[in-house]
């Protein structure tokens, strides 16, 4: 058997006497494992040999006979003797959202994140250790790009200050291919998407009134921010789990509007695979293709991601997003029609 399906399986047996407090026969364990791991047979003999292996890695399990049998589980006993109570499970949980959080590498969130995993890593027994690091081998977290906001830390200390304390924030704000602006704004939260972080806020415009328009404000176009001696009374009014999440994207705007899409049969596969938002709906038409409908700030968010899909996409509503579509597609054609 090769080696790493060894380790999974030994881990799913981990798995299931973490959560079984009163243990498990070498049958329930064998009909668990088989169902959970999808697996087409398995002999109580590979489930006997795993769980004494893992006992001489040093792993707390104990068997002991009962009325329903000879029980394997894992010693409670034990887990209560570490400060940190944590199951190799837990663990690999842990790092995987560890690894997610890279983006704040040089923030002081990851100073706390690190400060807890080097906690974690000091309690626990050896054994536990060495399970995770095998079993960790073998899972991977891709996707996120080499970036970090260590120049940013100061000033997301300065913000998170201000959020917290309600106080006016001055920043120096500056868009790629402009000029900095000087800005003052009523920050409400940090938001972290798609590994770049965002403070939410609204603006006091230039005739001292002030706005209940969020808008989002990327950290990395912040050259300054300064906490003002200056407070401002949050708007009860303004739910930002709310506000978030009636947008597919990052973008901000003053209301939201519903986009209806027409995806192919092939690109229906991808929506359902990929969802563009928590809340969208798919309404299956007799060709096999899918009308999809979402909400969104603005219109560049669904430009983008039907953009993508090609021919595979088509935007029907709205009008203006229809337009828009077009004068790009008009444009592009211009340009590759040259030699």
């Amino acid at each position: 058997m090769a080696r790493n399906e060894q380790l999974i399986r030994q881990h799913k047996i981990l798995q299931v006497l973490e959560r079984l407090r009163f243990g498990s026969t070498l049958e329930e364990l064998r009909d668990t494992v088989v169902d959970e791991l999808g697996l087409t047979s398995l002999h109580t003999r590979s489930i006997r040999r795993d769980l004494e292996a893992l006992v001489a890695a040093g792993m707390p399990i104990v068997d002991e006979d009962t009325p329903r049998g000879r029980i394997w589980k894992l010693s409670r006993s034990d887990k209560g003797l570490q400060k940190i109570a944590i199951t190799a499970s837990e663990l690999i949980a842990l790092s995987m959202g560890r690894d997610l959080m890279l983006p704040l590498v040089g923030t002081q969130f990851w100073i706390g994140i690190e400060s807890f995993w080097n906690k974690v890593r000091e309690q626990l027994p050896d054994a536990v250790w060495s399970h995770y690091e095998r079993y960790r081998r073998t899972l991977y977290v891709l996707g996120l790009p080499t970036k970090t906001y260590e120049k940013h830390q100061g000033i997301l200390k300065t913000i998170n200050r201000a959020i917290q304390e309600h106080r006016l924030l001055e920043m120096e704000y500056q868009v790629p291919g402009r000029t900095p602006t000087l800005r003052v704004v009523e920050p409400y939260g940090v938001v972290i998407f798609q590994s770049s972080i965002y403070v939410v806020a609204t603006e006091t415009a230039t005739d001292g009134v002030e706005t209940d328009r969020l808008r989002h404000w990327k950290l990395d176009r912040f050259n300054s921010a300064k906490a003002l001696d200056k407070w401002f009374k949050p708007n009860e009014a303004i739910d930002l789990q709310q506000h978030l999440g009636q947008s597919v994207g990052i973008f901000s705007g003053a209301k939201a509007h519903e986009y209806v899409i027409r995806l192919s049969p092939q690109a229906a596969r991808w929506a359902e695979e990929d969802p563009w938002h928590a809340a969208q709906k798919l309404e299956v038409q007799e060709d096999g293709s899918i009308i999809l409908r979402v909400t969104a700030y603005h219109d560049t968010e669904i430009i983008q991601r039907v953009m993508r899909l090609g021919a595979e996409a088509e935007v029907l509503e709205p009008e203006n997003c229809r337009m828009a579509i077009r004068a790009i597609v008009q444009e592009l054609s211009k340009r590759y029609a040259k030699k």
